[in-house]
């Protein structure tokens, strides 16, 4: 039995949702809402389960009853990869597997942590910068992560980020896009971007995860 904690606006949280949709995995989706009340991922019973106080975590109950609880979504999306590998997230071969990992935390290492809510709350709390300082901070990296990225994907992309198959790299390049959209970032400069973007939400894995068709989407 499976149990994913996650907020619907969580980039994090998105990837692992549609890994979980694309390996047809049925999961309990729990829901830690990010920003009411100061944020419920900082309350006592969830920071026991998550020291990290971060979405998401995912928890994996056996037969027996034992729990197995994991953090970080990339380390949750391998443990998937390797749980349930018949439907494949990774390359066969060893090189082009490297170069998929590398290709995903391009996105989750380098963007993400740049402009997740923590952060965004930093500068505008205790930082006290505003709304346009921390709007042009966000499309500062967005546009430099971005840039890279779509020369690489000139390279490896087909239908999908690394060939016409999904692959890791997809499912972190749609939820920064998505967050790119709502920041209105303007992603005309990015066509590679763009396109693998529309093929990956005409899929039925990506519609399901998507934000606003969460049970917690407000």
């Amino acid at each position: 039995m499976l149990k994913l904690y996650g907020y619907w606006r969580s980039s994090a949280a998105y990837r692992v949702r549609i890994a979980l949709n694309l390996k047809e995995l049925d999961a309990d989706l729990l829901s830690v809402h990010l920003v009411k009340g100061g944020g419920e991922q900082h309350k006592t019973d969830y920071g026991k389960l998550n020291p990290q106080e971060l979405v998401p975590t995912l928890v994996d109950i056996d037969e027996g009853g034992d729990e197995f609880v994991l953090s970080q979504s990339m380390a949750i999306l391998e443990y998937l990869e390797e749980c349930y590998p018949q439907i494949a997230l990774l390359p066969a071969d060893l090189k082009p597997k490297a170069q998929v990992r590398a290709l995903a935390l391009s996105i989750a290492c380098e963007i993400h942590p740049l402009n997740n809510l923590k952060v965004l709350q930093y500068l505008a709390g205790e930082l006290g910068v505003t709304d346009e300082t921390k709007s042009a901070w966000y499309h500062h990296w967005i546009h430099e992560g971005f840039s890279a990225l779509e020369k690489q994907l000139e390279k490896h992309a087909g239908r999908f980020c690394f060939g016409d198959s999904v692959t890791l790299v997809d499912l972190c390049l749609i939820p920064q896009v998505y967050n790119a959209h709502r920041f209105k970032v303007d992603l005309t400069e990015y066509p590679n971007i763009l396109r693998i973007t529309e093929n990956c939400n005409q899929l039925d894995a990506f519609i399901q995860a998507m934000p606003e068709n969460q049970f917690d989407a407000v």
